[in-house]
């Protein structure tokens, strides 16, 4: 499965014979000599950044990465029942730690504001001697430190980031992506939308006034446009406006008769609320029930929602409740340490862990360059999204995704989502090349 970009076949002063290629834990441990920020090499630990938003309108989602970074880090050393280090194919990682060092973290709380983030991450760098970092919940956030991770030469694993500019016009050699996009979103939620409230439909978007949400709002445009809605308005809001009556009012005569809310975290749960309070589910217009599309959510939004999210169709990058072996293993784990089912944003950031530790074990070294190409083209299973590939022209992770909807009759307050349709990897592909932006040079 592994492609052979995946193997580095050259080691300095080594010739490399073909079982080698074949078994990447041959490799000569850092056997690359150059100086490089924080290497590790002469402690006995390795330091891990978890950039994450404890505060503002994704703290929810924050909280859930930095529980899944955690429970990563004890697999990864080694402690508790190892979780989908059993599942991850192809994998070298033992649970021994990562390159024979024991792996510490940090935490910082971003607030979910870019420059707060950037400067967290600085921080960790500079003051805490991490070897890399992840987290975040905005793609604002995601953006600012992936740029980082390009001028200071080290890898960032980007946590929830949605907006399609994070690998697209902002990609960075550094920085990688495991979430979907916002275009992978509109390809497959769109012709669900089709077919559930027909081709003539004219929508109103009330958008999150930033790069996820306008990439949001563009991409379901798109999808729905070609498909024969009509676009009537769309209206950008702040991030953490918190009272969303002033944008909402107006939807009520404006002839559109679906409101598409582009809106993450406690503002989605915060507008689809105040959305439903004002009667829209209720009304008829232009012949036809009103609906309410929210192309991402989540159980965590879910939960916030309440009753409003019943029937609504969105997108998800990944369901606690999928059949496969690894989701089973980490909602085994994750649920015996916190009494509770992990989040798409805690299965997002455990698993970038993961990538990224592993990625060392095949380079056989910490050196960023070294592991960068160690992740770009590779292509792996059993972390919960079933065969996935991190595309080495722009590091996003291509794989399926799914279109859910909230459940009418939940068993729990867990239970909250129905999977409508797993949409394969071919029916959201994309060229790298339609977003733009350069990779850009190894920097160490």
């Amino acid at each position: 499965m592994m492609e052979n970009q995946n193997r580095r076949t050259v080691l300095k002063g080594m010739a490399v014979t073909g079982a080698s290629i074949a078994a990447p834990s041959f490799f000569v441990r850092n056997a690359w000599a150059a100086d490089f920020r924080n290497d590790p090499s002469k402690s006995k630990t390795a330091k891990f950044g978890f950039t994450v938003p404890l505060s503002g309108a994704y703290a929810d989602e924050g909280a859930d990465e930095v529980r899944a970074l955690e429970l990563a880090v004890k697999h990864l050393n080694g402690e508790g029942d190892g979780g989908m280090l059993k599942t991850f194919k192809p994998s070298v990682l033992k649970g021994n730690g990562v390159l024979g060092k024991k792996i510490e973290y940090v935490t910082g709380d971003t607030q979910t504001k870019s420059d707060m983030a950037r400067s967290v991450a600085k921080r960790m760098v500079e003051k805490d001697g991490v070897i890399m970092w992840t987290g975040g919940s905005s793609s604002g956030e995601a953006v600012a430190m992936s740029a980082l991770a390009q001028e200071i030469g080290v890898i960032f694993m980007c946590g929830l980031t949605h907006s399609n500019d994070t690998t697209g016009k902002d990609k960075r050699r550094y920085a990688f992506r495991h979430f979907f996009n916002a275009y992978m979103s509109g390809k497959a939620l769109g012709p669900v939308l089709a077919k559930e409230y027909g081709k003539e439909r004219k929508a109103y978007h009330l958008t999150a006034d930033y790069t996820w949400g306008w990439t949001q709002e563009e991409s379901m445009k798109n999808s729905t446009e070609a498909l024969g809605w009509k676009t009537t308005a769309a209206v950008r809001t702040p991030l953490g406006a918190g009272d969303f009556s002033q944008y909402i009012t107006p939807v009520l005569n404006s002839g559109a008769d679906v409101l598409i809310l582009n809106h993450y975290g406690k503002d989605m749960i915060n507008s689809l609320t105040q959305a439903v309070q004002f009667g829209l589910r209720d009304k008829m217009v232009n012949g036809k029930k009103f609906e309410i599309v929210v192309p991402l959510f989540s159980e965590l939004m879910a939960q916030g929602a309440g009753d409003a999210i019943k029937g609504i169709l969105g997108t998800s990058n990944w369901d606690w409740q999928l059949p496969d072996a690894a989701t089973k293993a980490f909602v085994k784990s994750f649920g015996a340490a916190y009494g509770q089912p992990p989040s798409q944003a805690a299965q997002t950031c455990y698993v970038q862990a993961l990538l990224y530790a592993n990625a060392c074990e095949m380079a056989g070294t910490f050196y960023p360059p070294e592991v960068i190409k160690q992740l770009e083209g590779f292509k792996f299973d059993g972390l919960g999204n079933g065969p996935t590939e991190y595309r080495a022209a722009d590091h996003q992770c291509m794989k399926d995704v799914l279109v859910v909807r909230g459940k009418q009759k939940p068993t729990n307050k867990f239970d909250l989502l129905e999977v409508v349709q797993v949409v394969p990897r071919s029916a959201v592909e994309y060229d790298p090349k339609i977003f733009g932006g350069e990779l850009g040079p190894y920097t160490v």
